[in-house]
């Protein structure tokens, strides 16, 4: 098996991949169409990527392309809906990166709470200004608001109890029960949240519900001097909405992302927001510890090698999560080559198209049971032709509801 990987890693990704006996071909300096040609001429099984842009011209530069995993939290830099028309699996490695995110959103909030940045620059220009920047908020007390309770969001909430602060936090995926336990304040809408608190900071991914999620009316909500961390996605945040906000109303903003990032490493930097006064940023380097990519290489090694070893994909993200299906056909049969090969053929010659497919043999080798889910009922003619065949003892059709 062939696996590009596109991007800095790890070592040790190479190394635990190539010790599983796949041929590894790593280059970081792959973009656009560089990338593109690489993959129709190697032709690869996997590729895997970090910050590298997967376009649909990728997806469908070789056939033989089957999995793409992203080494980060999201999936929003791969074309996700080519992939899944092409079936290519693509999975990334949520979580992992949770708790470097959740420090550097505490650096961010500390570093502007006490000026940290622009002391530092002072003295290193040779300027004692202590009047200048011993004024601050102080956290102890302070109530923080999270947007998104997923792995990073519950550890920025376990750090804030830590300091002291108020927790509260509007998620889809957040029970009262579970709220309750954490020991922080649930709320029914993402505006509560900003309204009521000093701190809101956020922890989603991007989708088309969640763009621009922080806008004028949400920024109007906020308290006068409150502060905005945004260490997940830029355009969670309305630029134009923002930039007014900074202007006129005294928000002050922390971030480790920007609209108009530089495509590399290196780059000229121009987005405005990062020259900004009130603003303290940094440069989109939430996972960036040694912890972190340490713990994403393991992940993105376990997601090749269950693909190596299983053919599945943990973490796939493109699979859909309800097929179309209106019916289970459950054929018990025996354990014989070409046995399910009659079953379909009959199964295609009804019109019966397959979503789902599985096969349980029994004890001994000497009998199975398939489950396959179809689109349309099965015609009482067309279930006596596959009980016809001696090799099929039964036919159970079961209407799939809910």
């Amino acid at each position: 098996m062939r696996v590009l990987i596109a991007d800095k890693l790890e070592r040790t990704v190479r190394e635990h991949l190539e010790d599983l006996g796949l041929v590894v071909h790593q280059d970081p300096s792959l973009a656009g169409d560089a990338l593109a040609a690489l993959i129709a001429s190697f032709g690869p099984e996997v590729l895997i990527v970090r910050s590298t842009r997967v376009t649909q011209a990728h997806i469908d530069a070789s056939p033989t392309l089957a999995v793409v995993v992203r080494a980060g939290a999201g999936t929003d830099t791969i074309d996700v809906a080519a992939a899944a028309r092409n079936g290519v699996f693509v999975a990334s490695c949520p979580g992992r990166n949770a708790i470097a995110v959740a420090e550097l959103t505490f650096g961010l909030l500390l570093a502007i709470d006490r000026h940290i940045a622009d002391g530092v620059q002072s003295l290193r220009a040779g300027a004692w200004a202590k009047g200048r920047f011993s004024k601050a908020w102080g956290l102890y007390g302070r109530s923080l608001g999270l947007l998104g309770f997923g792995g990073i969001g519950a550890e920025v909430a376990r750090r804030a109890r830590a300091f002291g602060m108020d927790v509260h936090v509007w998620s889809r995926s957040l029970s009262a029960r579970d709220a309750a336990a954490a020991g922080i304040t649930r709320h029914a809408t993402p505006l509560e949240v900003a309204a009521r608190v000093d701190v809101l900071s956020l922890h989603l991914a991007l989708t088309p519900d969640t763009r621009h999620i922080v806008g004028a009316r949400m920024l109007d909500a906020m308290r006068p001097g409150a502060v905005l961390i945004n260490t997940a996605r830029a355009d969670l945040v309305d630029r134009v909405a923002l930039q007014e906000a900074l202007d006129q109303r005294g928000l002050r903003f922390g971030t480790d992302v920007f609209h108009d990032e530089p495509p590399g490493a290196e780059g000229v930097f121009s987005d405005p927001i990062g020259a900004h006064p009130s603003v303290v940023g940094s440069h989109h380097i939430g996972a960036s510890t040694e912890q972190a990519q340490a713990a994403i290489a393991a992940e993105v090694v376990r997601i090749v090698s269950a693909w190596h070893g299983t053919g599945r994909v943990p973490g796939c993200v493109d699979l859909a999560e309800r097929s179309a299906a209106t019916h289970c056909l459950v054929v018990r049969h025996r354990d014989k080559v070409g046995v399910l090969a009659s079953v379909l053929e009959v199964l295609r010659e009804e019109g019966l198209n397959v979503q789902e497919m599985e096969n349980n043999p029994f004890a001994g080798g000497a009998a199975a049971s398939a489950r396959i889910h179809v689109v349309g009922a099965l015609r009482p003619e067309g279930k006596e032709r596959l009980i016809a065949s001696p090799d099929v003892w039964s036919v159970t059709v079961v209407p799939l509801t809910g």
